[in-house]
């Protein structure tokens, strides 16, 4: 199971939440096209995913497809998901970014705030994945990589508070239950955690006193850009870590060991 034993371009990695400007799915969806890899898009912004797709064709050359879906409505990711496979080479993996934030205090938090958190963050995860897996275990291999955070092993302490840790918490034990679920059927399942990172889910482009206070626990003192993430994602699909799963790649700084 190596994702080129075709060539990359035949096989499709499927990434849900790319389209935001600054965020961590634009720059993974540019590293895996450079990398060769065909592309489907999955978004709730439907304009901006599409823009983006026609970008990755120009630039890199690469199939690329846009579907919209609200990850929280399972509804909605089963029809994208079905739409992304008819038009594009066969899945080979699925990498789950799309996220919000959540800076609301926990005694601050209502019902409907909380939902919405953990229906985007975590249930948003298991409903790509279950519309997905499927496609894997036909063809008898596959990768899985989900967007975790250090705020899960730290209980927060960066920017979203209870409601975001709990879900990408959950996200830990999900990826390690579907590692040990999947593994027979040759498909890995590995988490990355991001420490701080400068995306508009940190609130706003991050001013110079707000990213000294961020580091100040850092080993490293710099905050981390969506290129180092988008590296280690592409590092967990490609070739090299054919034999890793159920496994969290810290991408923190040395904020959490």
């Amino acid at each position: 199971m190596n994702g080129s034993s075709t060539g990359r371009g035949d096989r499709t990695v499927v990434v849900t939440g790319a389209a935001s400007p600054r965020g961590i799915g634009r720059a993974t969806v540019a590293r895996l096209a450079r990398d060769g890899w065909s592309i489907g898009i999955l978004d709730r912004d439907a304009a901006g995913a599409e823009e983006l797709a026609v970008q990755l064709v120009d630039i890199y050359g690469v199939q690329t497809r846009a579907a919209a879906a609200d990850v929280s409505r399972g509804e909605q990711v089963r029809a994208a998901v079905e739409q992304l496979a008819a038009g594009l080479p066969p899945f080979y993996a699925l990498v789950n970014l799309a996220g919000v934030s959540a800076p609301t205090p926990y005694l601050e938090m209502d019902d409907a705030e909380w939902e919405r958190v953990i229906g985007i963050n975590l249930s948003g995860v298991h409903y790509a994945t279950h519309a997905v897996v499927p496609y894997l275990v036909e063809q008898g291999e596959g990768r899985i990589v989900s967007t975790s955070s250090v705020s899960a092993q730290r209980g927060g302490g960066s920017y979203s508070k209870t409601a975001y840790s709990a879900a990408k918490a959950g996200i830990l034990g999900f990826t390690r239950s579907l590692a040990r679920e999947l593994g027979p059927h040759g498909i890995t399942a590995n988490a990355v955690a991001p420490g701080p990172i400068d995306t508009d889910l940190m609130g706003g482009t991050l001013t110079p006193e707000r990213i000294a206070a961020l580091t100040e626990d850092q080993l490293l003192s710099r905050i981390g850009t969506v290129e180092d993430v988008a590296g280690a994602i592409s590092f967990l699909l490609g070739p090299d870590a054919a034999w890793i799963t159920g496994q969290t790649i810290n991408v923190n700084g040395g904020l959490y060991m």
